[in-house]
């Protein structure tokens, strides 16, 4: 599959160079600043050092007041409190957080989360029958609940109230519960829209420190557990989220929590990063929820015991070697299932096999994208022979509005413009897979169609140094928004040294030059083994981003390759 590449639109010339000046910076530095909307000096002293004190008043947060006074009532007449959350890594932890700061000030309170597969998504009535018979009467739920009215109402009827810190979209007619914290609601004024689940929760800890005189440096320990829910969650790292992204970091690295101590490398720590959370931290969550039960992820949070942490981390990885593995071989039936059912050429995928573990048919409609890009849903029997399935988008193309248009044929659905979960009943499987291949082939755009690698800018290597290379991590924490700088480098050359790495020596670390070879660099191309041929023959134009690494106490400035045009093609 062949990646289109897309050169982002370029700031002005002339403002480019005045903050170069004005700063000291490269044309280069200032240009991709512009890009991410900064464009003073003070903006660029806020961005390149994040400070705790931009952090904004939780109380500007609608029906905060609300939510801190129930809590306090519920603290002074000794009311039990059930922490609910959702069985996702945000979910997980903003249960794990909220947890642990309300244990420091209020002893009478549990958590519950639901099991993915006896009860789903959010809250639900067995979760509230369950705080029902042990006597709770209100449940502050996390990462859900926007949009469960008739849930809400049913735990109304049994004397159950509800505080709802939620991050999703929310419908017209909101839930009778006592308080919503909901940034993305209509009618509230708070000035950043894209906290996490765990974000929002961690705004509600915020109002109830400054309502009990508590210290802020009490709370920012908890910011772990926040970094690491935003980077899980997809959120954009922007504004609030990246300030509490790089201090979360920080705290995980100078004084991990028990619980998370044992996902940390032992190696240096120095290029640890939201990729690391990503791909490290996040799937093994998840994946006591995908497999077994995601308490045990809380269990593993909360705990300050370390061999308790060792024996639960342990498990943990065990159930994500199983993840992987049936992730793997339901990918594989999957592709077999698009050939067989003549989807190669569609503009939708939508499969289903009865058999498939609900736990990661999520990841799997990820894994087919990336091998066929287009929207996808991957079904399953769920409850009740109901039909479940996960949706995964194509970057521009939304899939929630999608599914809205096919509605007619849905018993619930519910996510965002790139995933979404939804049931269906089994006789409306094929009307529906009908209807929504019909509505993704009008209104996706043919450019939606294939994979863009989106460019910051045109460099030439001489521009890059040390220095380069140090301004560049300024600009980290990276993710969704704020995304690593992509560069092109025009007619460069091989000069000649490579390695061929991996199990499979399929990974390919070349050097590379392009005016003169006394400014060569180290590149590694992931996956461009097989390139090694035409790299050695043809001058080419590559795509890029700069990377440190450390090895025993050294520092590497190295390319990344992500992409490759020869002259030949």
């Amino acid at each position: 599959m062949r990646n289109r590449w897309l050169i982002l639109p370029q700031p002005e010339s002339n403002k480019a160079h005045e903050l170069a000046e004005e700063l000291g910076f490269p044309k280069e530095i200032t240009s991709l600043l512009l890009q991410r909307g900064v464009s003073t000096f003070e903006e660029t002293k806020t961005f390149f050092k994040p400070s705790l004190d931009h952090l904004h008043d939780p109380f500007l947060l609608k029906d905060m007041n609300v939510a801190v006074k129930r809590i306090e009532q519920a603290i002074n007449n000794d009311e039990k409190i059930l922490i609910y959350g959702d069985y996702d890594v945000d979910g997980t932890t903003s249960v794990s957080m909220m947890y642990l700061f309300l244990n420091s000030i209020y002893k009478n309170i549990d958590f519950y989360i639901p099991d993915r597969y006896e009860e789903g998504y959010g809250i639900s009535y067995q979760g509230i029958d369950f705080a029902y018979a042990h006597g709770f009467s209100l449940i502050i739920a996390l990462d859900c609940g926007i949009k469960e009215k008739n849930k809400i109402s049913y735990a109304n009827e049994k004397n159950i109230d509800f505080i709802i810190c939620d991050h999703h979209l929310p419908d017209e007619d909101l839930p009778d519960a006592v308080a919503i914290l909901d940034p993305q609601r209509s009618d509230c004024n708070y000035p950043y829209k894209f906290l996490s689940g765990c974000g929002v929760g961690f705004k509600l800890i915020q109002a109830l420190s400054v309502k009990r005189q508590i210290a802020s440096e009490k709370i920012y320990p908890y910011l772990d557990l926040v970094a690491i829910s935003i980077a899980a969650d997809i959120v954009p790292i922007t504004g609030e989220n990246r300030i509490l992204t790089a201090f979360g970091i920080k705290q995980l690295l100078e004084k991990p929590r028990v619980g998370l101590k044992v996902f940390l490398p032992k190696e240096t720590r120095e290029a640890f990063s939201v990729s690391n959370i990503v791909f490290g931290i996040a799937p093994k969550i998840n994946a006591a929820g995908r497999i077994s039960h995601a308490s045990n992820a809380v269990k593993l949070l909360i705990t300050t015991n370390d061999i308790e942490a060792r024996k639960i981390y342990t498990q943990i990885n065990e159930l994500n070697n199983e993840r992987r593995e049936l992730d793997a071989n339901i990918t594989s039936e999957a592709i077999q299932e698009i050939i067989k059912t003549g989807q190669t050429n569609t503009y939708s995928t939508v499969v289903f096999n009865r058999n498939w573990h609900k736990g990661v048919i999520g990841i799997v409609a990820s894994r087919l994208i990336e091998e066929y890009y287009r929207p996808t849903l991957v079904f399953t029997e769920g409850k009740n022979k109901d039909l479940v399935a996960s949706a995964r988008s194509v970057t521009g193309f939304d899939i929630y509005k999608t599914l809205e248009r096919t509605s007619e044929y849905l018993e619930q659905f519910g996510g965002h413009m790139y995933a979404a979960g939804l049931s269906i009943k089994k006789e409306n499987f094929l009307p529906f897979k009908e209807k929504f291949e019909s509505v993704v082939k009008e209104t996706i755009k043919e450019s939606q169609r294939t994979p863009t690698i989106e460019i910051d800018q045109e460099i030439l290597l001489s521009s890059i140094n040390r220095r380069f290379f140090k301004l560049i991590s300024y600009f980290a924490p990276f993710g969704p928004a704020n995304l690593r700088p992509v560069f092109l480098a025009k007619n460069v050359h091989f000069a000649g040294d490579y390695t061929l790495m991996g199990k499979d020596r399929s990974h390919l670390k070349i050097i590379v030059f392009q005016d003169t070879i006394k400014n060569s660099f180290e590149a590694i191309a992931f996956k461009m083994g097989h390139l090694l041929s035409k790299f050695e023959k043809y001058p080419f134009d590559m795509v890029f981003t700069l990377y440190e690494n450390y090895w025993q106490g050294k520092t590497f400035y190295q390319l990344q390759i992500k992409d490759v045009k020869f002259y030949e093609d």
